[in-house]
């Protein structure tokens, strides 16, 4: 499963890269947004540290306006993948773009029919909501677990991204029910590090280190 990083924050991508575990990186406007800083500057320095795939978003809301836009985004850099949202406008984007030869990432995914809809029009990678669908009492990983259901029976290319990840537990979920791919923030990433065996483990190694003569001592 390729682990991708919930960042606009370069700091942030560089830290996870360091870890030589980041497959990419997704960006939205919210995250952009907290940087302060232009929109295209920011995917530029993304794009020169993470080699793999990097989802840019469209502002635009129609399909022109986003075609437009996604061939800007598009034309940045080899590995930029442009998030469309889920809506008719979307989907008729999407269509266009996957003709040209465009990389696109379905956003704001909450149900499988959404899915499908989505891997119909061609898209590369679909995201699907967990978190979001958490907050208002529905089973996020359960639509997951659905959406890997329908692309399996119809034997769909489009790749399940998991996004909107809060906890170590929605990776676990995530890994053991195949999903291509899960995008988290990095204090979910670092979490996955942790396990309180491996403190404990560790804690015992370095006391124990600390009873080992050192060489030429008496």
């Amino acid at each position: 499963m390729k682990f991708f990083l919930d960042s606009a924050d370069l700091d942030d991508v560089r830290q996870a890269a360091a870890l030589g575990s980041l497959d990419g990186v997704t960006t939205n406007p919210t995250l952009v947004a907290r940087t302060g800083r232009p929109h295209r500057q920011v995917l530029d320095e993304i794009c020169r540290v993470v080699s793999g795939p990097v989802s840019a978003e469209v502002l635009a809301t129609d399909t022109a306006a986003m075609l437009d836009e996604a061939r800007e985004l598009a034309s940045l850099a080899p590995n930029i993948v442009v998030k469309i949202p889920l809506t008719e406008p979307g989907l008729r984007a999407v269509r266009t773009l996957t003709d040209e030869g465009i990389q696109t990432n379905v956003t704001l995914c909450f149900s499988p029919v959404q899915a499908l809809l989505a891997a119909k029009a061609g898209a590369t990678y679909v995201s699907p909501f967990v978190g979001r669908l958490d907050d208002v009492g529905h089973d996020g990983m359960g639509v997951v677990e659905e959406i890997l259901t329908v692309y399996r029976a119809y034997d769909l290319d489009t790749q399940v991204l998991v996004a909107s990840v809060r906890t170590p537990s929605h990776v676990q979920q995530a890994m053991a029910m195949g999903a291509d791919a899960i995008t988290m923030p990095l204090p979910v990433l670092r979490k996955l590090l942790r396990h309180p065996l491996t403190d404990e483990g560790l804690a015992r190694f370095v006391a124990d280190a600390a009873k080992i003569p050192r060489e030429g001592g008496a």
